[in-house]
């Protein structure tokens, strides 16, 4: 008999030490998420954001709709490694909108493709999109996000499988004049002088 309830408890403290593993994935998860929003512009339009990209973990590499249309940027163009050799991110396109709350065009749509190259080890391992910079390659001026609304927020590369993308945006406030980019995002190596089409 005590045998059997020593076999109850081993086996009740496997399944709370893996529930507790579970939970506090997910904490670091939110914790990741969170510190991500605290970076970027507080101010969030009520808005509605607009369905230029959409975050598909099992996405294709077939490229999006949106980025189907006229950009200054070739395919393969700009490619860059992630988080060492676990992921390479991808512009897409990096295209001057009109910002629909002000109606002035000081807004970059800037999308991108991030897909997992690692078959494990990616646990922990978030892009955050939302904070994503730009810089002035001729003045070193830096721009940020126009709001968390703006943009895709971050993408786990946990849940993205092996060799598989998930496609993502952000609306950078950049003043219209400006024509080329360094771009910057989290855990990703630097992109220079990207263009930007009108």
């Amino acid at each position: 008999m005590s045998t059997f309830l020593s076999g109850v408890a081993v086996l009740l403290s496997t399944l709370a030490l893996g529930c507790s593993g579970y939970v506090a994935y997910e904490v670091f998860t939110l914790r990741q998420t969170l510190n991500a929003s605290n970076t970027v512009s507080s101010t969030i339009p009520t808005q509605v954001p607009s369905p230029t990209a959409t975050t598909s973990p099992q996405a294709t590499a077939s490229p999006s709709p949106a980025s189907a249309t006229t950009s200054a940027i070739s395919p393969g163009q700009f490619v860059q490694p992630a988080f060492g050799k676990k992921a390479e991110v991808e512009l897409l396109s990096a295209k001057r909108i009109k910002d629909p709350e002000t109606g002035n065009r000081d807004v970059v749509n800037l999308q991108m493709r991030i897909r997992r190259l690692a078959t494990d080890g990616v646990v922990g391992d978030i892009i955050s999109v939302a904070s994503t910079t730009a810089r002035n390659a001729e003045t070193s001026v830096t721009y940020k996000g126009v709001a968390l609304n703006r943009s895709t927020g971050s993408v786990s590369l946990f849940q993205v499988r092996p060799q598989a993308s998930a496609d993502a945006y952000i609306w950078l406030r950049v003043p219209d004049g400006v024509n080329n980019l360094d771009i910057f995002v989290p855990d990703t190596a630097a992109f220079k002088n990207v263009p930007i089409s009108n």
